[in-house]
């Protein structure tokens, strides 16, 4: 099943659902014609999108609005952290092209701060499914709930089959006591091939798929403690805010010690190109991850 297919099949089965877009139609261009007055184009105008989403929520309607990582995040910022954040409405964020998803663009139209922008609203939910799969299985849980939430949408297609996703609940894909790589969205997939690598080589590596950013899943977390020599945080953000950022908060607070790295943007943009050349430059590719964390491993022994 697509992502198109499943909010037609949820949206046409429950009249509360609203579909709205600022003229970003790439993954619902089917359903205007299905929806009829219940799919909304404001065109480009997020902030408008975001305050009529707040309105329609207030009505009891539960909005899902689409647009640009970048654009939905940071232009609508305001709008969404006062309208919809504030008063806990419940709205549902579909952001298009996050990460390195955005590929060919450049620094205005990149999304890799993105995590760390909407969990810092109070009550915003933040998840990454790892691909179409991983999407299809957590949206229906996702869109169930009351509370705002934003979610990276990656419908790319990959092999790996996930299990059942429970709100709040990290997918322990493997455990591995030289280290355990803690992953999501996107970076998934790489992450994944990366650590069959290491294992190939005699490095036990874990792998988690860390589905939900917000709430996190801190018993898994504490699971790890003990359990592996390292923690390596691998994601297609900036260091600061992100997903290195959550697991650091969570190991202070509860006085927690194991090391963690990062594989991650550190305070800059990435250099726009073809994907797979983009992630190759930027030391993501399956081959720079292997030599990455297996130097990590070595030098944390």
């Amino acid at each position: 099943m697509t992502y198109e297919q499943l909010l037609q099949e949820i949206a046409i089965n429950d009249q509360q659902y609203v579909v709205m877009t600022a003229e970003n139609r790439a993954l619902v261009r089917n359903l205007p014609k299905v929806l009829g007055d219940r799919f909304i184009d404001t065109g480009i105008t997020e902030q408008t999108m975001m305050g009529a989403a707040a309105g329609l929520a207030l009505r009891g309607r539960k909005p899902i609005v689409h647009a640009l990582a970048a654009f939905l995040t940071m232009r609508a910022f305001e709008f969404t952290r006062t309208s919809i954040g504030i008063p806990h409405f419940p709205v549902k964020m579909s952001s298009f092209i996050p990460g390195f998803l955005s590929d060919g663009n450049g620094p205005t139209h990149q999304a890799v701060e993105d995590i760390a922008i909407m969990r810092g609203i109070p009550g915003m939910e933040v998840f990454a499914p790892a691909d179409e799969d991983d999407l299809v299985k957590m949206l229906p849980a996702i869109w169930e709930t009351e509370n705002p939430s934003y979610v990276r949408i990656n419908t790319t297609a990959n092999q790996y089959k996930h299990s059942i996703f429970e709100l709040g609940k990290a997918e322990i894909i493997s455990e591995g006591k030289d280290a355990t790589i803690l992953t999501y969205g996107f970076m998934f997939e790489n992450s994944y091939q990366a650590m069959l690598s290491l294992r190939e080589a005699g490095f036990d590596v874990g792998l988690v798929n860390v589905r939900s950013l917000h709430p996190f899943d801190v018993e898994m977390l504490k699971a790890l403690v003990g359990k592996t020599q390292l923690i390596v945080a691998i994601e297609d953000h900036f260091l600061t805010g992100g997903l290195f950022s959550i697991v650091a908060e969570q190991l202070v607070t509860n006085h927690w010690s194991v090391p963690v790295k990062a594989i991650a943007l550190d305070a800059r943009w990435f250099r726009p190109g073809r994907l797979l050349d983009v992630i190759e430059f930027e030391g993501f590719d399956v081959a720079n991850l292997v030599t990455r964390i297996s130097t990590l491993i070595q030098e944390n022994q």
